[in-house]
């Protein structure tokens, strides 16, 4: 899976879930920038020790960052 789509989901989860990224920045970890940089594509900051952060921060087990859209879908919605 390619870093682009990783951070694609994540911003889709997120806007799944009705939540702000701000919210999300802060439980993981990041200032509202950095996390606003990583997911607006201006900087390549997203490293694999992030993740496990970012999962928890938006309620999803780490392996649903992986999963293609159609299937995480069904995995967000449990």
């Amino acid at each position: 899976m390619l870093y682009d789509e990783i951070v694609s989901n994540i911003k889709h989860i997120i806007d799944e879930k009705g939540m702000k990224q701000g919210v999300v920045a802060k439980r993981a970890g990041f200032t509202p920038q950095e996390f606003s940089n990583i997911m607006n594509g201006r900087r390549k900051l997203l490293r694999v020790e992030h993740l496990p952060a970012i999962a928890f921060a938006i309620g999803v087990d780490v392996n649903t960052l992986f999963i293609k859209e159609k299937e995480w879908k069904m995995e967000v919605g449990k």
